[in-house]
């Protein structure tokens, strides 16, 4: 076990330092999901957006503090994977069927929307630096961001992506301050309008749920906290949980200075006019607008591969206890490069961004970042009833659970009424 745990990316190198976690947790929070905000206010209005991510920011900030406190609950053991700490708590067989399936639908959801909003930023970019050139095809956008991926999915361990992770942060609040402050520059629009977007009772109620998906999606880091943990040395006197938890304020402050401005100030200058990527909205200034492209385009490449790695970590395992393959650099090699060009197919067949965000975003990300940690805690700590922990984590799970069931429903029939107009590889 030792010697895969020396090979497998998670476990390969624990060098890392507190910063290397405020980075990474960085680049798997602030995703593309930061652009979608102003839309998802414009759907969930004023009053009921704010509260949303307002509420959205402490939950998930107390599940990443739980988790950061059971990566070493056991003395001399570590829980380095998700799936480890669901084993624990539910059992060997139960504890991998309640986190895999959710943790590899996050993980794979997440390639596959980057794919496509790594795919339409070129576009972006191309359209904007060259308005008068030939169009091309998103597909083909999708095509040359994914053959960046077939490259750099061959680094060996988390921590050899650290240099990946460190750019994407600082591109993602360099995009997500030109996203505000051109904004700002622009002024507000002077036919502006708060309603809501649907013109009937029903739209309304559909928008609004997709709305929550939205918001669910741009707090998805969870999956790969203990993952990313893994990699920071650990002994009795110096627990891991130190270090990472300094890296996750730091990152959680750097959330909040990304996310406010942009979800508030977009919407407060576009109101329901607003587009599904903030920066589509914003037509000028060109150089500006092309420029906030390119690093939502560094920025995904790292944030692909900071999900891309836990799941690396699980199939290379899965192939080499279950399937009885040879860990090998073959293996590492078709194993990665099947992934990558597989979420490359998927996001050129159905690139319906805003659609796929509400989707994922409430039936994956919120139990797994919203409340599944606090099921964990009860499972394992069983806190008094109707103390404070109880209370806490017990609001958590209904909160969470309501938007498990009702964020889909929303995005579901925005997906249809996209399909529509829809043709394929267009």
């Amino acid at each position: 076990m030792k010697e895969l745990n020396d090979w497998l990316p998670i476990t390969s190198n624990r060098t890392a330092k507190w910063w290397f976690s405020a980075f990474h947790n960085v680049t798997a929070m602030v995703g593309a999901g930061v652009l979608g905000l102003p839309y998802a206010m414009s759907q969930l209005g004023w009053g009921p957006g704010v509260t949303v991510m307002i509420l959205s920011w402490i939950i998930t900030l107390y599940t990443l503090w739980q988790m950061v406190e059971m990566h070493e609950m056991v003395p001399g053991k570590r829980f380095d994977r998700y799936h480890e700490l669901g084993q624990h708590a539910f059992g060997e067989k139960l504890g991998l069927w309640v986190v895999v399936p959710q943790q590899l639908t996050v993980e794979i959801g997440v390639n596959i929307v980057y794919m496509v909003t790594g795919g339409k930023s070129l576009k972006k970019f191309h359209d904007t630096v060259c308005p008068s050139c030939q169009p091309i095809r998103t597909t083909y956008f999708i095509l040359i961001f994914a053959s960046v991926h077939l490259v750099l999915s061959h680094l060996p361990s988390f921590n050899s992506i650290t240099v990946i992770s460190v750019a994407a942060a600082v591109m993602s609040l360099s995009y997500s301050t030109i996203a505000w402050v051109a904004s700002i520059h622009r002024g507000v629009l002077p036919d502006v309008q708060y309603t809501p977007r649907a013109s009937t009772q029903a739209g309304r109620v559909f928008q609004f749920l997709s709305g929550l998906g939205d918001v669910a999606f741009a707090f998805a880091g969870h999956n790969v906290v203990l993952e990313i943990q893994a990699t920071i040395p650990s002994t009795p006197e110096n627990p891991s949980k130190k270090p990472m938890w300094k890296g996750v304020v730091v990152a959680y402050v750097v959330v909040a200075l990304c996310y406010w401005p942009v979800s508030m100030i977009g919407y407060w200058i576009f109101g329901n006019k607003v587009e599904d990527n903030v920066l589509i909205s914003l037509e000028k200034p060109a150089w500006l607008v092309a420029a906030a492209n390119m690093f939502v385009v560094i920025h995904v490449i790292g944030s692909y591969q900071v999900f891309a790695q836990p799941v690396f970590d699980m199939v290379e395992s899965f192939l080499v206890l279950q399937m009885n393959f040879k860990p090998s650099k073959m293996l590492r090699f078709i194993t990665r490069t099947i992934y990558v060009l597989f979420t490359m197919i998927i996001g050129m067949t159905f690139p319906f961004f805003g659609g796929l965000l509400g989707f994922f975003g409430g039936f994956a990300f919120a139990p797994t970042s919203y409340y599944l940690p606090c099921i964990i805690w009860l499972a394992i700590y069983k806190p008094k009833r109707f103390g404070l922990s109880w209370f806490a984590n017990w609001i958590c799970i209904i909160l969470g659970v309501l938007l498990t069931v009702l964020a889909p429903i929303g995005a579901l029939r925005q997906i249809i009424l996209q399909a529509k107009e829809y043709q394929f590889y267009s």
